[in-house]
């Protein structure tokens, strides 16, 4: 005879997975309307600490709001002159780099023919095109462009939530009371969360201007428009790096040759070793990891779900959805399935001394 246990358990599966199915088919049925919002959330937690620096000195809410909103939008104004050009310009020659890359890879099966390794079948040859890293590009950044529409929208979301933040907390107590317990695991979210994109907010920039330095010296056209983009995708670690990578350095043999290009790739890895592997695992600490396998599905989830932004935003949404497991005794568990190896390592050890120590104080 069947458990009833087992029986409930299973219908609690069940109806979990045909409530996640059902949420993300309304996400991406609402993709036009998510997405703005989604971005002023990262926004508005991103200029959340200024603004409470400010108030911290006596500034009224109101003004440090307006403060750090006209600082959001001064920044957007610069990278609009800077990178609006270049944008254009991009389009413009886009078809001749395709043209160029395709006749590069023809000239390199040719080569290898030459020196008796069997060229690709011919239909297998026409299906491989190395311009689709540059459509990539092109598409992504027309998606980011219809997004950045929507700016005054998106300011506008951001001015209500910063100013909702600083009274949010009383709110939650008037609602569900003093619950130590809630409020330690809404603090220990906020928090995390905080952390996480302020570190990486920096990160990305350090890495997006040593990019754009390197490119400028070594020459490749559209210096400032490859750093942006590597600052965007650093959200995206691992994979990310890879693919702001590609664009510029096929540009770089484009426009010089294997040297430059070359080159190029060795001043990405330099940059992405030293922000990604070293000054980064200094200030974000172990704690919030995740696995290779997560990131890589997380990049074509949200993307499928939300568009180019949500490959942008991937990671940070899945580090949300982590952080918010963790806060949680009944959902740590697919917490530690979606961290690193390592951290289900040290999750286990603890468990384990937690475990030693309550017998021996038990036997005492």
């Amino acid at each position: 005879m069947n458990d009833p246990v087992d029986k409930g358990r299973t219908l609690r599966i069940l109806l979990s997975a045909a409530a996640f199915v059902v949420v993300v088919a309304g996400m991406r049925a609402a993709q036009s309307m998510l997405v703005p919002f989604l971005l002023a959330a990262f926004l508005a937690v991103i200029c959340s600490p200024p603004v409470f620096w400010l108030q911290r000195r006596r500034v009224p809410a109101p003004l440090a709001v307006t403060l750090v909103v006209l600082g959001i939008l001064a920044v957007e104004l610069v990278v609009a002159a800077l990178v609006g050009t270049s944008v254009d310009d991009f389009y413009r020659n886009l078809p001749s780099y395709q043209a160029r890359l395709k006749q590069e890879a023809a000239t390199l099966i040719g080569w290898l023919g030459r020196l008796g390794i069997e060229p690709p079948d011919r239909s297998l040859a026409e299906q491989i095109d190395p311009g689709a890293a540059m459509r990539l590009v092109a598409n992504m950044l027309s998606g980011l462009g219809g997004v950045l529409a929507n700016t005054f929208l998106i300011l506008l979301t951001v001015i209500f939530m910063l100013l909702e933040a600083a009274g949010f907390s009383a709110k939650l107590r008037a609602a569900f009371g003093d619950g130590p317990r809630i409020f330690a695991s809404l603090g220990r979210f906020v928090e995390g969360l905080k952390r996480y994109l302020a570190i990486k907010t920096w990160v990305s920039l350090g890495t997006g201007a040593a990019v754009a330095g390197l490119l400028a010296i070594l020459g490749i056209d559209f210096p400032i428009l490859w750093g942006l983009l590597a600052f965007l995708l650093n959200y995206v670690p691992n994979i990310g790096s890879i693919i702001a990578a590609v664009p510029p350095v096929l540009l770089g043999y484009i426009q010089f040759g294997a040297g430059r290009a070359l080159l190029a790739a060795a001043g990405f890895l330099l940059a992405n070793v030293v922000f990604g592997n070293v000054i980064e695992p200094r200030f974000m600490g172990k704690g919030l990891g995740l696995s290779t396998l997560v990131v890589f599905v997380s990049l074509i989830f949200w993307g499928w779900v939300l568009g180019p932004v949500g490959m942008l935003l991937s990671v940070p949404l899945t580090m949300s959805v982590k952080i918010a497991l963790e806060t949680g005794e009944d959902t740590r568990w697919l917490a530690v399935l979606l961290g690193a190896p390592g951290e289900a390592h040290a999750e286990g050890s603890a468990q384990g001394e937690g475990e030693g120590e309550a017998s021996q104080n038990s036997s005492s």
